[in-house]
């Protein structure tokens, strides 16, 4: 495995890769890995003959420059475990190489419509922040397919648009949320967690999967749904930033005839901020 720092060093790696009939893949991440990245690792291998990862712990997405202090940086761990899967290619740039005119002169890339509910109603210019680092390392990368993960359902569906808003010539696959085996999601920020509220935070999963059985069951009143979800959590010793049912494929209110949806959760834990969400089908009602 290579490891890079440059943007010209990479372009002209993954130039002689593409000159020799071979598909890139990217997995774009903030580093401290895990099992889940590692599974999108692992998916990008079975679909490109290389695979890029990136490390890079993108500050225009911080909301708060403290949350940006704590993030955990692990680049010679990671590396570790990137070589030993067998990627390609380690991009890890620093800041001034991915904003050399600093963090107060970038041109941004957004996408509003999606960008301003659920988690982007919680935490203003995040997604702004992610589409333009995104965006920049599809440029930079110039991949044939980009793999992200389904935990934050809400991020997948904004590069889907913004792929297709943009025309970039990108396939963008999902990939299942990772969990640990009392089904609490896998996330770097699981480390912020407390022994206490560790054995608490499985309640977010827990509540996933009522209301997405409910749903399966047939009940239809989404609000009471949504109401007694927020309840649970705080019961559970959670403060929620929302529960919420969503049409898979644009996040929008359903509809009554809706039968793929979504159900989505944010919710604080002590320093944690925990996301999640559970895909649902459910029958369409019959006809009166």
């Amino acid at each position: 495995m290579r490891k890079v720092g440059e943007i010209v060093v990479l372009r002209e790696i993954v130039r002689s890769w593409h000159g020799s009939g071979g598909s890139v893949a990217l997995v774009p991440t903030m580093g401290n890995l895990h099992d889940g990245h590692l599974s999108l690792v692992n998916r990008a291998k079975a679909l490109a003959s290389r695979v890029v990862v990136s490390v890079f712990v993108n500050p225009i997405q911080f909301d708060r420059q403290d949350d940006l202090a704590a993030y955990p940086r692990t680049l010679d761990h990671d590396a570790c475990l990137l070589r030993e899967l067998g990627v390609d290619l380690l991009f890890a740039p620093t800041e001034s190489e991915i904003y050399p005119s600093g963090t107060n002169e970038v041109a941004f890339v957004e996408v509003p419509s999606l960008s301003g509910i659920l988690c982007g109603a919680d935490r203003p210019g995040h997604f702004r922040g992610v589409t333009t680092v995104v965006s920049k390392l599809f440029n930079m990368v110039q991949p044939d397919l980009a793999v992200f993960g389904e935990k934050d359902y809400q991020q997948l569906a904004i590069i889907r648009r913004l792929v297709r808003e943009l025309d970039f010539p990108i396939r963008i696959i999902g990939v299942p949320t990772s969990r640990e085996e009392d089904g609490l999601a896998m996330s770097s920020r699981n480390g912020y967690l407390t022994a206490e509220e560790r054995g608490r935070a499985p309640g977010l999963y827990r509540m996933l999967r009522r209301v997405s059985d409910a749903l399966g069951s047939g009940a239809r009143d989404l609000e009471d749904l949504e109401r007694s979800g927020r309840d649970e959590l705080r019961e559970s010793g959670f403060d929620p930033d929302y529960v919420s049912i969503r049409r898979q494929d644009d996040l929008g209110p359903p509809s009554p005839g809706d039968t793929r949806l979504v159900v989505l959760a944010a919710a604080r834990l002590g320093a944690a901020r925990l996301i999640d969400n559970l895909i649902v089908g459910v029958e369409r009602p019959p006809p009166l």
